[in-house]
């Protein structure tokens, strides 16, 4: 059983070795660990301290692509070298190492295919009281979004089971911690999750800028992926809506109408005609995204069917080339 510990880096030089000092060198039940860096086009030194460190495997981006892009370079890059076990982690030391072995935990046991890690956030003194309840909240709506019970969801310590790396799709490129539990729950992987510790801070967080700009950005995947995922659900609902307001503005017109005094509220009439039409074609709009959404999961099954043809022949490639030396 293969681990790979990955940490994506954007000028991490100044923490990067203390979040490497910190992660554990031996689990019951894993054979081998192994850690990867995704350096995401750092300007600094953190290369450089990766390799003085003796850190196995180094991916390198020429330009700064984000933290999505750099999660699924990790992703892909660890599926190639044969990781049957896949954590993430932050390189500035924000997850206790030794909590490793709580994530890997499930998938060895053969309980769960995704383990994260559930931050003490009430508790985290760094946290402001407005960050700890958007971070609730941000949780919540992704509960609900992917039908899940995951009660930290914007935490990046997690872990993966080879099986469902390969199925991981992310097309934000802000951030993969949403999405991918929306994708997983509703694609009904095994997800699990298990209280952590943190560390005090090193470093302000660098995913944003500002909450408005944090809340703004998580908004918009939640509702992307939820488009992606339910899409009849969605466009099924906002239909209804303004069909149902087109409906009562009929049945006003309609009173007026009856009573004598329908010349006097055409403007009703026009309206609902406006509302029931707009609705209808939401609901159809949501109709064929429907069958959009049923050819992406074809897709996505032929995509998992050929990325395990791949990866387990570059797996298999390697172990016969380790051996012949």
């Amino acid at each position: 059983m293969k681990l790979i510990i990955q940490i994506p880096c954007y000028n991490e030089a100044e923490t990067l070795t203390v979040a490497l000092d910190d992660l554990p060198k031996k689990i019951d039940g894993i054979d081998e660990i192994e850690v990867l860096i995704i350096n995401d086009g750092s300007k600094d030194e953190t290369v450089e301290v990766a390799k003085k460190w003796g850190v196995n495997h180094i991916v390198s981006f020429r330009q700064n692509k984000g933290l999505a892009k750099g999660f699924m370079a990790g992703l892909d890059a660890c599926l190639r070298l044969g990781a049957d076990i896949i954590v993430n982690t932050d390189a500035d030391n924000q997850y206790c190492g030794e909590d490793i072995e709580k994530l890997v935990r499930p998938i060895l046991d053969e309980k769960a295919d995704i383990v994260i890690g559930e931050r003490p956030i009430d508790d985290t003194e760094h946290f402001s009281p407005l960050k700890k309840k958007m971070q609730h909240l941000g949780s919540w709506t992704v509960r609900v979004a992917s039908d899940s019970d995951i009660p930290d969801a914007p935490s990046g310590f997690r872990a993966y089971s080879r099986d469902a790396a390969m199925r991981l799709n992310v097309i934000s490129e802000y951030t993969y911690t949403l999405e991918t539990i929306i994708q997983a729950g509703r694609s009904k992987m095994a997800m699990s999750s298990v209280k952590i510790r943190t560390n005090a801070e090193l470093r302000p967080s660098r995913l944003f800028s500002s909450m408005f700009g944090y809340v703004k950005r998580s908004m918009v995947t939640i509702i992307r992926s939820f488009m992606m995922y339910k899409p009849l659900r969605f466009f099924g609902l906002i239909g209804s809506i303004l069909f149902l307001v087109g409906v009562l503005l009929g049945i006003r017109f309609l009173v007026f109408f009856f009573s004598g005094s329908g010349r006097g509220h055409v403007q009703s009439l026009l309206l609902a005609v406006t509302f029931l039409l707009i609705g209808f074609q939401t609901i159809i709009i949501g109709l064929q995204a429907d069958l959009i959404a049923a050819n992406r999961k074809l897709l996505e099954d032929v995509q998992y069917h050929v990325r395990k043809l791949d990866y387990d022949k570059d797996t298999e490639k390697r172990k016969q080339t380790e051996e012949s030396l």
